[in-house]
């Protein structure tokens, strides 16, 4: 009875807390135990930066910097988008399963299962992430950032994380199976990755291109990023980054909280 009576008087944002804690080591444990997941945390950007610095590097003119000083910010940038995917295939999962259905069961927080997919994310692409900068290090690359400002670049990395995230996690609450989230996923992706100035400058675009690909978050984070890595002014790259993702957050959070309601509720 005592511990009923403590269960019922516990503050309802102390529950959301733990339980969200809770869904956060689970998922986490998941990426430790999938050999493939940490596979593609580690190889799979250093296979991008590979092929693009020794494949096209020589055929992109990027001034009077190095393509690997221009190109490693957009592979981030990259990884991180795709690499968010996984949320979505994880959701799916989850809802397909019937793993939700236990979840319904127990006195926990619905919007836990969401909170832990969604901040295990980070982990994963924080591992991606030094990775990638590692091995740019080996293959030429010379950033000229302060402590400071890998301090920023940290911080509009995980942003941009978590906004793809809570993306990537609609995307597998609407999906009806794995298989379609994975098109899905690459649907949304693709475009706003490969139409930005991530391995590319925007000047020699076509007009149009030019104008959607100067004025989508992608761009931002990636010229944010890459204007911290190599010592160059910032302009307003830095709280376009921040503007861009918390709008994102702002509207996927409650959405995606509905959908999940919506869906697990009926």
């Amino acid at each position: 009875m005592s511990a009923q009576l403590q269960f019922e008087h516990k503050p309802k944002a102390i529950f959301a807390l733990e339980d969200s804690l809770t869904m956060i080591g689970r998922s986490s444990r998941h990426i430790i135990r999938n050999t493939d997941q940490l596979l593609g945390a580690f190889f799979q950007p250093i296979m991008f930066l590979v092929l693009f610095v020794y494949v096209f590097g020589g055929a992109i003119k990027t001034g009077q910097e190095s393509y690997i000083n221009f190109l490693l910010a957009g592979i981030i940038v990259q990884t991180a988008a795709f690499g968010s995917t996984t949320t979505s295939i994880a959701v799916a999962n989850d809802l397909q399963k019937g793993i939700i259905d236990r979840f319904r069961s127990l006195p926990m927080f619905n919007l836990a299962v969401l909170n832990g997919h969604v901040v295990s994310d980070l982990f994963r692409n924080l591992i991606s992430s030094t990775v990638m900068v590692l091995a740019g290090l080996v293959i030429g690359f010379r950033p000229s950032a302060s402590v400071t400002d890998w301090l920023v670049i940290t911080g509009i990395l995980l942003l941009f994380t978590l906004a793809f995230s809570w993306i990537s996690a609609i995307m597998g609450i609407l999906a009806k199976s794995v298989e379609g989230v994975q098109w899905l996923g690459f649907v949304v992706i693709f475009p706003l990755t490969f139409a930005s100035s991530a391995f590319v400058p925007t000047a020699g675009m076509p007009a149009g291109l030019k104008a959607f690909a100067e004025n989508q978050p992608i761009t931002q984070v990636v010229n944010a990023i890459r204007a911290l890595m190599n010592g160059l002014p910032v302009g307003n790259t830095v709280w376009l980054s921040v503007v861009w993702c918390v709008g994102i957050l702002v509207v996927t959070i409650p959405l995606a909280s509905y959908l999940f309601r919506k869906k697990t509720m009926g």
